[in-house]
């Protein structure tokens, strides 16, 4: 995978953590932006290897749910894990 493939998750990866702390601060304004902000990343991910957490995630954005920003912090997580693994 090359570098820019890891900038890319690196990025996604603060934008589920940025979407996912202003939900839980309850700044919904902020969070639906860096939640688009995420739908976009998605679509610039190389998809080898990364379809189900792709999928995954796409469903955590379009949910509007208690469990959000919990999913949201987890999968910026797992991002994060997965780019500085690269």
């Amino acid at each position: 995978m090359s570098g820019n493939q890891q900038i890319i998750l690196q990025s996604l990866s603060m934008d589920l953590l940025r979407a996912g702390l202003g939900r839980h601060r309850g700044s919904h304004k902020l969070a639906d932006r860096f939640i688009e902000e995420a739908k976009k990343r998605l679509g610039e991910i190389e998809t080898a290897g990364h379809t189900q957490l792709i999928t995954d995630i796409s469903a955590v954005l379009s949910a509007n749910s208690d469990r959000q920003a919990e999913d949201l912090l987890m999968y910026s997580t797992l991002i994060r894990n997965r780019a500085s693994a690269l």
